[in-house]
């Protein structure tokens, strides 16, 4: 269905995300793979009106479908491989049987007449109708999610539009994700922000530390760690006799209680991620579904804080609460990230 199309789309497309594995990282007595995804700056100059167009309009049938991120990138990434985002139709002698289309799908194996193939919002619906029947597809590397929908005879041409699937995802959705490599496990986890990892779960000194903490310089980018939704963004900053406090400001380890500003996300696996003591209101709103990378925050002190830092807590139930919080290392670990390696 897609091998003649692997020069073309490199012709369509200057430049392509780069993908390579990165080793196996022992986490927890298991090894993982990891790999380092580039999502390049700037990646909607390198595409014209129409492929944008495409992308919006396959990431529009997704949220109509109610289809998550992750969905959506994978979609993304597949129309990009097999036509650049173009809406190709018959190619005569450089055909791949009779495929067509932004997926190429073909009529003579049952995804439609070729009318309704070269409508993008029919093709998108198809493809994620293909998609969901796929056993764990969340979970799965993208390029064996998309290779189960194709049976490309290029199985592994997927992965390597990853990145810029990631960010074309984000501006259509008006949230671009960051740009630079981005370690994301083939669970589709990532550490959430590049820093010094400073201070444990509920640890004998903080036995009431029900998170971790990442020093990073104020301004560093957050990333969603996961595809999720955003269920909660919130200022939360008080001084110790209960007057209001801004989260605007930076807070303080001693006069002031609270996260600060803390975005929550909620993952398709029903557990949660907070993100807390950002430097002002998150780029993000509640209801909002955001891809593993995206950039939710900035790195602050807001709240009960001594200095710029991620405070990071996972749990495993909603609403998030001191009683099903769990310890982000452990959790993390069994996506295949080490946390402590920042």
């Amino acid at each position: 269905m897609t091998g003649r199309l692997i020069a073309l789309a490199a012709a369509v497309v200057v430049g392509v995300a780069s993908l390579c594995v990165a080793g196996l990282v022992t986490l927890t007595g298991a090894a993982s793979a990891c790999s380092v995804v580039t999502i390049p700056a700037g990646t909607t100059g390198r595409y014209d009106t129409g492929q944008v167009h495409h992308a919006n309009v396959i990431v529009a049938v997704g949220v109509q479908h109610g289809i998550p991120v992750r969905g959506q990138v994978i979609a993304v990434a597949t129309a990009l491989q097999e036509s650049g985002l173009r809406n190709l139709g018959h190619l005569g002698e450089d055909n791949d049987h009779d495929s067509r289309g932004l997926f190429q799908q073909r009529p003579s194996q049952g995804w439609g007449t070729p009318a309704q193939i070269m409508d993008p919002a029919y093709a998108a619906g198809a493809f994620y109708r293909a998609l969901v029947t796929v056993p764990g597809w969340q979970s799965l590397p993208l390029t064996v999610a998309a290779q189960a929908v194709q049976r490309s005879a290029y199985p592994d041409a997927y992965a390597r539009w990853e990145g810029d699937a990631a960010a074309l995802v984000g501006v259509v959705s008006d949230q671009p994700a960051a740009s630079g490599e981005q370690c994301i496990s083939v669970g589709g986890w990532m550490t959430p922000v590049q820093g010094t990892f400073v201070s444990g779960f509920r640890t004998e000194s903080r036995s009431g530390h029900d998170g971790v903490d990442i020093a990073a310089a104020k301004g560093t980018p957050i990333h969603a760690a996961a595809s999720g939704l955003v269920i909660r963004v919130v200022c939360n900053a008080h001084l110790r006799d209960g007057s209001p406090y801004s989260c605007d400001v930076d807070g303080h380890p001693v006069t002031v209680l609270g996260c600060g500003w803390y975005v929550e996300l909620r993952h398709p696996d029903s557990t949660v991620t907070r993100y807390c003591h950002l430097l002002r209101r998150p780029p993000v709103n509640v209801g909002q579904q955001v891809a593993v990378g995206q950039v939710i925050g900035q790195v602050g002190s807001s709240g009960h804080s001594s200095g710029p830092h991620l405070h990071l807590e996972t749990h495993i139930g909603e609403p998030a609460t001191e009683s099903n919080a769990v310890d982000p290392v452990g959790y993390f670990a069994s996506r295949g990230i080490d946390l402590t390696a920042t």
